[in-house]
């Protein structure tokens, strides 16, 4: 049939259904379709043939895909920044997909630069002047346990010998006392180099390796000494036993060594590698009491845990919650490792990171350190460096594995703190008395918490103050 000179070629003609007046459901279709596009053509007049709009529908149509342009680019950015957030990663099963972040090449440099030129000060010269008194004028014997782990009992060795230095006493070589964590029965020479720390030490103060057969003294002595108001000769003679007499076994110091050396060459040629010393183990978590992710199980395994170790904080628990907010924004919580993960590819940390991990037994399992393994899948500890074999005669003593972490971490190119502890800033303080050749990091865990407990912040934003507050903070003196 003809079509209507008249008609728009947009609309059906009345004529094209004809045949079919009688069907009624095509009637309805019919009428419903030309009155929606009547509602379109009275909303957009410039679509019509009218002449009267015809010098105005150009405009009006470029004015229209303008703003529909402009929307669409503000919706597309909004909803960019919310996918890049780091808590809105994409997530498959416990896997987690976050942005990328452009390696900054200061990633591996020494912050303190300008500072490689200063010396250790505590070091004693040879030829210098023994000023002990002749052994007879001394006022007797010092004999002390050294309890905790290896990091609490070299603290205490340091003292108990400034505390014979100052009481013009004789050191008996200190023992190693059980740790009461651990059951780790283990004596000094199973440590430490004995020849070197008496030969060291020997124009400091007078040291014997057994105890006299008359010794029946059986008083305590409490070597914890404060820094402050204490001669400086006192402090830098503390400084000479922990960073120069206390030396490790030489067995330790090469399988430390042999870590070290396959750190540095995992991808075939030479590599910086970092070293994280992860505080994560279930006593740790325990001992915070603060709040972590987790199921309700584990929460309640949690609280039964803190009710019986802790019986004095816990109470009745109904405080606990208070509590753990309150650590939370002081900084006073560890980091959990899908946390350390979002932080250090917020600095600029790629993929392809070589991490080593000084860590006990993570609380969580796989399933916790899950999100920190896929960010950083070249992440590696002591057990998967060596073999059984290699490590065999170093399971003996805790304190012996524990040495080899010290190691590895000590000469690592960056050094990751994720909690407090005296293993985490003997490290610091060692790499500082040596001149601040290599970086260290200690994350600001009370910014941090107020970034993470923000869900509307943008993953740029977030990758912003990570940048400027550690970029900061590692000019400081780190505590």
């Amino acid at each position: 049939m003809k079509r209507d000179e008249d008609a728009s070629p947009l609309i059906f003609n009345d004529h094209v259904l004809r045949d079919d007046d009688d069907d009624h459901p095509r009637h309805s279709f019919r009428d419903r379709y030309r009155s929606f596009w009547s509602q379109i053509y009275s909303f957009f007049p410039f679509l019509n043939d009218d002449p009267r709009f015809s010098q105005h529908g150009s405009r009006i149509s470029l004015l229209l895909l303008l703003f529909i342009a402009v929307a669409g680019l503000i919706s597309f950015f909004s909803i960019l920044q919310r996918l890049n957030s780091p808590y809105l990663c994409k997530k498959d099963g416990i896997v987690l997909h976050c942005p990328r972040v452009k390696e900054n090449p200061s990633l591996w440099e020494n912050p303190f630069s300008a500072t490689t030129s200063w010396k250790p000060c505590a070091e004693r010269h040879d030829g210098g002047m023994s000023d002990l008194p002749p052994e007879n004028e001394t006022s007797g014997y010092i004999f002390i346990h050294a309890e905790g782990g290896l990091n609490q009992q070299r603290i205490a060795i340091c003292n108990a010998v400034a505390v014979a230095k100052i009481m013009n006493a004789t050191l008996i070589l200190p023992v190693l006392k059980q740790d009461q964590i651990w059951k780790d029965q283990t004596k000094f020479e199973d440590i430490f180099d004995v020849d070197h720390f008496i030969d060291y030490l020997k124009d400091d103060v007078r040291i014997v390796r057994d105890i006299p057969g008359w010794f029946t003294d059986k008083s305590e002595l409490f070597t914890s000494i404060r820094y402050d108001n204490v001669p400086p000769e006192i402090n830098r003679l503390r400084c000479r036993v922990n960073y120069h007499a206390l030396k490790f076994l030489p067995e330790i110091e090469q399988m430390a060594n042999l870590l070290v050396s396959r750190m540095r060459n995992r991808t075939g040629s030479p590599n910086p590698y970092m070293a994280l010393h992860l505080r994560f183990e279930k006593g740790m978590v325990g001992l915070s009491f603060c709040d972590f992710i987790g199921t309700r199980e584990e929460k309640a395994k949690m609280a039964e845990c803190r009710q019986k170790e802790w019986p004095r904080r816990y109470k009745n628990g109904s405080h606990l919650w208070q509590l753990a907010l309150q650590k939370r924004k002081e900084g006073r919580c560890p980091l959990e490792p899908g946390e350390v993960a979002v932080i250090l590819r917020a600095m600029g940390y790629p993929k392809e990171t070589q991490i080593y991990v000084a860590s006990g037994q993570v609380y969580g399992g796989q399933n916790r350190m899950a999100p920190l393994r896929n960010m950083f899948p070249n992440l590696v500890t002591k057990e998967e460096l060596a073999s059984k074999e290699e490590l065999a005669g170093f399971r003996k003593h805790v304190t012996s594995l524990a040495a080899l972490d010290f190691l590895v971490c000590l000469k690592s190119d960056v050094f990751v703190m994720t909690h407090g502890g005296n293993f985490a800033k003997l490290i610091i303080g060692a790499r500082r008395y040596m001149g601040h050749r290599q970086k260290s990091i200690k994350p600001d865990k009370g910014l941090m918490s107020k970034s993470f407990g923000d869900p509307y912040m943008g993953w740029a934003t977030f990758v912003e103050d990570v940048v400027v507050t550690h970029q900061t903070r590692t000019r400081r003196n780190l505590p």
